[in-house]
């Protein structure tokens, strides 16, 4: 093979080569556009408001579903202490056959079907099968039952507690949306820092590497300000996906599915609200009430054990059709009656019950009581916090300003090679945590004010 063979040889594998290369790119650019358009459809942005997200967790929480499932379970509890007032009612069908002597003979006595024959004494000894088809409507009637009325009293009462849980796990999950979008807050305004700096850090970095090639600094400096580069990026990288995070966590509290990226409508900042380390508690609160109502239902079940030791008032009745053939309505009889019981020692179990009972009931009085303290202290507490954060904030609003400006001076004198690299790079690192110092005050001065709406909400019930 000579030497023209072998270009030719090699020409067409250089052709085939290209063919493939090409083929390849294309379908590489068609995979990445693909993964491109996931990606963004699935990390779509969306402008949210707290105002909407509060009305979303409120509407589609989890929680909530299930306090209210709470609520309809206690309410369907409560439906059936009807049974106090209405009647029992019950149909029956029944059919028999007996040869004994003394049921066969009731059996006709009940049909009507008696005759003379039927005291033949060998009958009467040795009847033969007899049947009985019996279609019989039963009635009770519940009179007078004083312990069921007060335990339908407590059971009502317990319907009350679950309302009042509803309606605190409804303060509660606002003060968690609250927190959550603060946080997301706080993430934009960590994504921002990061940035400006990293803007910052890069020019003094090409300024820095300028002069390296230069010949004016040594390489150290311009390795310490790559690390001040990457170090930054990094934080920035960090911040951007705690944004995701609280994101992932926002929708899961307002019921949506992960994968929203939310963007908040204003940026991080606080309120004149002041602390006042003399405010009370209000014992309306509804987690207060309901515990109250807990106590309610307790002297009810109380009253309701007590109850049970005085007598007790029902009717009752039936109508029966009695025959020896199936489906025969024969004889006809009805029965009427009253019932007055009355338990009057059940070995001591009822004395016992009601002592149980009361030590309940004294339990939940002494956790009413702790609850209210403990509520009082965190309460004094917030306001602590609140009035320090406020202190922070205006601290660290003079820091900012003072280690700004002491950037700018020294940024100036580093232009002029009148300092070192180490130097800029400290005091663009002094910034940056001043900086963040200030947004994360603000966000502790907006969630410490979130709870402190927490342990002071009313029921509006």
């Amino acid at each position: 093979m000579g030497v023209n063979d072998f270009s030719f040889v090699e020409n067409q594998m250089l052709m085939i080569i290209k063919k493939y290369f090409m083929q390849s790119t294309a379908i590489l650019v068609v995979l990445l556009s693909l993964f491109i358009s996931k990606v963004s459809a699935q990390d779509s942005v969306k402008n949210l408001t707290l105002n909407e997200a509060v009305e979303a967790t409120l509407k589609f929480n989890k929680g909530i579903q299930l306090a209210k499932l709470d609520e309809s379970i206690t309410a369907a509890n409560y439906k059936q202490t009807e049974a106090v007032y209405l009647p029992n009612v019950g149909l029956s069908y029944t059919a028999m056959s007996t040869n004994n002597p003394l049921n066969a003979f009731g059996f006709k006595l009940q049909q009507s079907i008696i005759s003379q024959n039927d005291f033949n004494p060998a009958l009467l000894n040795n009847p033969h099968s007899t049947a009985d088809f019996i279609t019989k409507l039963e009635v009770q009637q519940p009179l007078l039952n004083m312990d069921m009325l007060y335990m339908r009293k407590g059971a009502k009462k317990q319907m009350e507690i679950y309302e009042y849980k509803t309606q605190r796990t409804k303060e509660y999950l606002t003060y968690e949306v609250q927190k959550a979008y603060l946080q997301l807050q706080l993430s934009y305004e960590a994504v921002k820092v990061l940035s400006d700096a990293l803007q910052t850090i890069k020019v003094v970095y090409n300024f820095t590497d300028n002069r390296f090639k230069q010949g004016l600094i040594q390489k150290s400096d311009l390795l310490n300000a790559q690390v001040q580069v990457t170090t930054v990026e990094c934080n920035l990288a960090k911040a951007q996906s705690n944004i995701r995070n609280a994101s992932d966590y926002l929708s899961l509290m307002m019921g949506n599915k992960v994968g929203v990226i939310y963007k908040a409508d204003i940026p991080l900042t606080t309120s004149e609200l002041t602390a006042d380390t003399t405010q009370k508690l209000p014992f309306t609160r509804s987690d207060f009430v309901a515990m109250q109502k807990a106590i309610d239902a307790s002297d009810l079940m109380i009253k309701s054990s007590k109850m049970s030791y005085f007598p007790k008032l029902n009717a009752f009745g039936n109508y029966q059709y009695n025959n020896n053939h199936l489906l025969g309505f024969g004889a006809n009889a009805y029965l009427i009656g009253a019932s007055l019981s009355w338990d009057i020692f059940k070995g001591n179990k009822t004395k016992n019950t009601i002592i149980i009972q009361k030590l309940e009931r004294d339990k939940l009085v002494e956790q009413l009581a702790q609850q209210k303290d403990q509520s009082q202290l965190e309460l004094n507490k917030a306001y602590r916090d609140l009035a320090d954060s406020r202190f922070e904030i205006n601290q660290e609003k003079v820091s900012v300003q003072q280690a700004a400006e002491s950037l700018r001076i020294l940024q100036n004198r580093y232009q002029q090679g009148l300092l070192n690299t180490t130097d800029i790079l400290m005091s663009q690192s002094q910034l940056l945590q001043q900086r963040f110092a200030l947004a994360q005050a603000q966000f502790t001065f907006n969630v410490t004010e979130s709870y402190i709406q927490l342990l002071t909400s009313i029921t509006n019930k």
